[in-house]
């Protein structure tokens, strides 16, 4: 009997959520094997003469953790809150491959979200759907697409037909949510066929294609977004240059531009949602999977001691059940403690002036742990900055909690909304930042838009709230549900203002 995506994608989730503990790890580091050494003062003074920092490298050998010690529970436990805070992004990205890359061909996982197997992608043919709930903060100013990669296995191509003045932007992402690579219109790029690959790939570039970008970690995932105005000529005129937008293993590679007709891609029964996004780290689990980051992510400069320790916890619980119960109980805890915060905006970014708050170091993180993991929690695939700047808050301008009860409005003064050489977007989203479901099928605001009202002045009002302002004001407005939500600008390859700071959201005023 055939296996239903559906069925196929319960069998992974199992099998993930109750895998082995890194056994490649364990095994090496009980028998010895050494981790990573620290980075050396050698290795980062790069004026220095190669011989004698070879020679410095040499003798500076850092001890490694001791194997076969008893560790204490409180030691475990301090060790273990930290590693759960470090990779929970990348458990995440784990987990999304598995369930997207179970799709037995490119589509649209119950009809709403791209799905693709490994080494391929999936595009939508118009705005996102309101029932996503694959990622919380998507956007309806874009068409998406979606894919997940092995480089190293299997290098991929991805192509970029001509895109004319249209904004376009691929977001390529390595196992550690960092993009890697520039392909998109804020950097001139050229239509072509560009290769992917990843860090231990050792092959040539082949004939025909444009360029090859490399990947610092073997798990790779690209989202291409496309601009699209809010119009039905908009949306008819996109589908020739999408359909265009295809990814490929490198073996299928013929030189010549693939078409897929996006709109005509099947529907791909999935699970159903539960009305908030998939719920993609399981903190009973999360150590279970957690060699297998440590396995395949390489460490960053600097990181080489963290592994270490990392290395260490995990292979003094896997002799010690009941070592294994204080790492479970760990992960439960910081996941209520640590994680689940970051969902307020008060805790994303840094204050970006009336009561808005900024995405800061988005997809470029490095080790800016806070960051990362605030992002993975609250709203994973962030471009690099200067491709969108993200601003957010839950409050108006004065510390109230916005809700749908209240009425607001966010006035932009004459030539003073968010300069950008792109676009710019105000979404609202409910409490689980989502979309609200509406009868207007409205979700976001802003450039695409050809039909908003100014006000006599120039000025540019925007309202929010559960009640129509009602009038010609109604074009302006942004559908609440009754209780909590927030409000998200985007500003799409910003201009220096948004990217130094000194531009500032508005304050959101209560409407009278």
């Amino acid at each position: 009997m055939k296996t239903s995506f559906n069925d196929q994608l319960d069998i992974t989730r199992r099998d993930l959520m109750k895998g082995g503990m890194g056994a490649a790890s364990l095994a090496a580091v009980s028998a010895g094997a050494a981790v990573p050494a620290a980075v050396t003062a050698a290795s980062v003074a790069v004026t220095a003469n190669a011989a004698q920092a070879q020679q410095h490298a040499a003798s500076a050998t850092v001890t490694q953790p001791a194997t076969g010690i008893v560790m204490s529970p409180d030691y475990a436990r301090t060790v273990a809150q930290m590693a759960y805070v470090w990779g929970w992004p990348m458990v995440n990205m784990i987990n999304r491959r598995a369930a997207i890359t179970q799709a037995p061909e490119p589509g649209h996982l119950n009809g709403v979200l791209p799905a693709a197997p490994r080494g391929q992608i999936a595009m939508l043919n118009d705005y996102i759907e309101p029932s996503e709930t694959f990622v919380t903060c998507p956007n309806q100013d874009v068409v998406y697409g979606l894919g997940f990669f092995a480089l190293d296995e299997e290098p991929v191509v991805i192509q970029v037909p001509d895109f004319g003045d249209r904004f376009w932007v691929y977001a390529l992402y390595d196992a550690r949510t960092d993009q890697f690579g520039h392909l998109g219109k804020p950097y001139g790029s050229k239509p072509g066929f560009y290769l992917l690959a990843g860090p231990r790939w050792s092959g040539l570039k082949p004939d025909g294609t444009t360029d090859v970008l490399r990947c610092p970690t073997s798990l790779a995932n690209a989202i291409p977004r496309v601009f699209q105005d809010d119009t039905p000529e908009d949306r008819k005129a996109i589908q020739k240059v999408i359909n265009q937008v295809v990814a490929y293993p490198l073996k299928d590679f013929d030189g010549e531009m693939k078409t897929i007709e996006w709109a005509k891609v099947p529907d791909i029964p999935g699970p159903a949602s539960s009305g908030e996004e998939t719920k993609w780290v399981v903190p009973d689990k999360f150590f279970d999977q957690f060699g297998e980051v440590l396995d395949t992510v390489d460490p960053l400069p600097g990181e080489e001691a963290l592994y270490g320790q990392f290395r260490l916890l995990l292979d003094a619980a896997s002799k010690d059940p009941e070592l294994k119960k204080v790492l479970v109980a760990t992960a439960v805890e910081t996941e209520d403690k640590v994680i689940q915060p970051f969902f307020q905006w008060k805790h994303n970014g840094r204050p970006a002036g009336n009561g808005w708050n900024r995405s800061t170091n988005n997809a470029q993180f490095g080790v800016d742990y806070f960051n990362r993991t605030g992002t993975a929690k609250s709203n994973m695939f962030d471009n690099r900055p200067n491709e969108t700047q993200y601003f957010y808050t839950d409050h108006d301008g004065a510390g109230g909690e916005l809700s749908g009860s209240g009425s607001y409005a966010i006035t932009f003064p004459a030539g003073q909304e968010p300069p950008v050489n792109g676009f710019w977007s105000l979404t609202l989203y409910n409490d689980k930042h989502l979309f609200h479901a509406n009868d207007l099928k409205r979700y976001s605001l802003g450039t695409k838009n050809k039909n908003l009202k100014r006000n006599s002045d120039g000025s540019l009002t925007l309202y929010a709230g559960a009640k129509s302002p009602g009038g010609d004001k109604e074009n302006n407005w942004l559908p609440a549900p009754d209780g909590k939500f927030s409000l998200y600008i985007r500003a799409y390859w910003g201009k220096e203002a948004i990217l130094d700071g000194s531009w500032q959201p508005p304050a959101i005023e209560v409407a009278q």
